[in-house]
């Protein structure tokens, strides 16, 4: 296994972490999703298809296709941050219906919430996809 596989094994596994995290959260704890949350898992669970379609067949696009959807994750999960952590002001915010997008269903150790946890899974997937860019240009050389 060289280190390209390794990197898009570890991104496959966060991408399935947050994914089954996020089902959990909501099927079984019941925990109503937010629009900012829904967005984040729409962007979220094709990467889950994406990390594993490239270990079955590996290929050296991977990044080119993971980097756009995991970076505009990240920056959703940004944007839900600053609003959980009182950066931005709540009105303007896009969740308009349903359930508000700074209800904190968790609260570990002060400061951990379902966004934050979000935040972790996109920022460890696009670390890993820079890694992962990273071996494939050496490789080129």
């Amino acid at each position: 296994m060289n280190t390209t596989s390794t990197y898009t094994f570890l991104s496959f596994i966060i991408a399935c972490i947050a994914t089954l995290g996020s089902l959990f959260f909501s099927e079984i704890m019941e925990f109503i999703p937010c629009s900012m949350c829904w967005y984040q898992r729409i962007f979220m669970y094709p990467l889950v298809i994406i990390f594993l379609v490239n270990m079955l067949y590996p290929d050296d696009k991977v990044v080119k296709y993971a980097m756009p959807i995991a970076l505009v994750g990240w920056l959703i999960s940004v944007y839900h941050n600053l609003l959980m952590f009182k950066v931005i002001p709540e009105n303007i915010v896009p969740c308009v219906q349903g359930v508000p997008c700074s209800t904190e269903y968790i609260n570990w150790l002060g400061f951990i919430n379902i966004p934050l946890l979000s935040l972790l899974a996109y920022s460890s997937i696009l670390i890993l996809l820079l890694i992962i860019k990273k071996g494939i240009s050496s490789n080129e050389k």
